[in-house]
């Protein structure tokens, strides 16, 4: 009986063990689970928001050197002085600190009576975690009784290409005098973004002088060869203000400085030249052809001194002279391009005389070289026929067509087709200059002539011509 009981009692007591030894690994294994954070889940898109501002957003009568501003998350505003817009501009830019969810704007400058002010922080405010931006976010408020709402918007063109430039800012005067934009520093300012659009929001109400430039440390038009836009007339600036267009020009071209001295210029159809550089000679071809359409142009290894254009002839394979040939060299003085009528799948001759050029030691060809070539067939190329549903000519349109950002061709338009029998194949392009004074060239402003550039239109079009194929496009102006 008592053997039993024992036995009885020592199974009970490994039950009991078991059970305890399941319950401790059961409560660890849970515990650990707990510490172990969930992986996965929705990633934050959605920029800082504002919550509290002291004095609060829009407040009116405002006397404060200190601004604060607090947001739903932690939140950076690194590099706010590239970002920073104050308006009315102040003489120093505010300092702006952030910690956790808080930013402090601290200003330097008095406030002005009866004014409101607006702080564009651009891209500057971003959460910590993801970087989120809280894009041209806005802070406003007045030292009057009242928030101005007058507008001002628009859009920037670059008058010779049609394109846009995010890096031009239009600025506000309420001098109305034209040399304010000269000397002194504007009132109020805008960006444009990547489209060439402006806005100007929480104006007062008057008249002020609108011009672009470039966003420099001056913020003054002190250099003509910086891009400047103007307009015609002072802008009554309201709450309906309409939107205006400006075309932004170089009035002249920066001019890169020389070295050693002043460089010779290019002569054309010399005889006997004197100019600088020479030895070896080379053509360059496309492909092993001459282009139809454009010169024959010969590279020399060394600057050329001296070239004698009448010691340099075109024959056919039979050494039948070809002519006329005319004769220009390039500003380096190592290149001379002939300019000749090339006949379609013809081949050439060009000799040149050992003493035809030498450089500045006297040295010349080798000996005399004769240089065989082919030209083009027609097949290599392509025809265009344009076709103008909507042309206006009484603006003189000359269409242009550009390949990397450079003029390859030009065609004053004066019908609503145009046909060009051969074309180099490639993808192109397509603008349209109005040519006001019809010299087939764009022609720059003159801000103290009152003088605006002559507008090219981008016409968002671009083709690819084929060769030894029929093109055809409708062009919409």
């Amino acid at each position: 009986m008592f053997a039993m009981n024992f036995n009885g009692m020592k199974k009970l007591i490994l039950l009991i063990n078991g059970a305890l030894f399941f319950i401790a690994y059961m409560a660890l294994n849970s515990s650990c689970a707990v510490i172990v954070p969930p992986s996965g889940g929705p990633k934050d898109t959605l920029p800082p928001v504002l919550v509290t501002a002291l004095p609060k957003e829009a407040a009116l009568n405002v006397n404060t050197k200190k601004i604060t501003l607090t947001f739903d998350e932690f939140v950076t505003a690194k590099e706010y002085q590239q970002n920073l817009i104050v308006s009315p501009n102040p003489k120093s830019l505010p300092l702006i600190e952030y910690k956790y969810k808080n930013v402090t704007i601290k200003l330097k400058d008095s406030l002005e009576p009866n004014t409101t002010y607006t702080i564009n922080f651009g891209n500057t405010i971003k959460d910590v975690n993801e970087g989120n931006i809280a894009k041209n976010f806005t802070y406003i408020f007045s030292t009057g009784n009242y928030i101005d709402t007058a507008s001002f918007h628009g859009k920037v063109m670059l008058a010779e290409t049609g394109k846009n430039d995010s890096t031009l800012i239009v600025v506000l005067y309420k001098n109305l005098n034209d040399t304010a934009v000269i000397k002194n520093t504007p009132r109020y300012y805008a960006k444009t973004d990547s489209k060439g659009n402006f806005y100007f929001k929480n104006l007062p109400n008057g008249m002020f002088k609108a011009y672009v430039i470039p966003d420099d440390f001056n913020k003054k038009y002190d250099d003509s060869t910086k891009m400047f836009a103007f307009l015609d007339s002072a802008v009554n600036i309201t709450s309906s203000t309409k939107e205006v267009t400006f075309y932004a020009f170089e009035e002249e071209k920066r001019k890169e400085k020389k070295k050693n001295g002043s460089m010779a210029q290019p002569v054309v159809n010399p005889k006997n030249i004197k100019i600088d550089k020479q030895v070896k000679v080379k053509a360059q071809l496309d492909n092993g052809r001459q282009d139809l359409l454009n010169v024959f142009t010969l590279e020399f290894s060394k600057k050329l001194k001296t070239i004698e254009t009448d010691k340099i002839h075109l024959y056919d394979t039979l050494f039948h002279p070809q002519e006329p040939l005319s004769f220009t060299t390039d500003s380096t003085f190592t290149k001379i391009s002939i300019r000749h009528t090339w006949k379609e799948d013809f081949h050439y001759k060009l000799i040149i005389a050992k003493d035809a050029v030498a450089d500045s030691f006297g040295s010349t060809l080798a000996k005399a070289d004769t240089l065989s070539f082919a030209s083009k067939r027609e097949s290599d190329y392509g025809s265009i026929r344009f076709r103008f549903p909507n042309v206006d000519t009484s603006k003189h349109p000359v269409l242009l067509l550009i390949s990397n950002e450079k003029i390859f061709e030009s065609y004053t338009i004066t019908q609503n087709q145009l046909f060009i029998k051969l074309f180099q194949p490639g993808d192109y392009e397509l603008r349209v200059l109005f040519d006001r004074n019809r010299n087939k060239k764009w022609d720059t402003g003159n801000f103290k002539n009152k003088v605006q550039p002559e507008i090219v239109k981008d016409l968002k079009k671009k083709i690819t011509i084929k060769a030894d194929y029929d093109n055809e496009f409708d062009v919409n102006f």
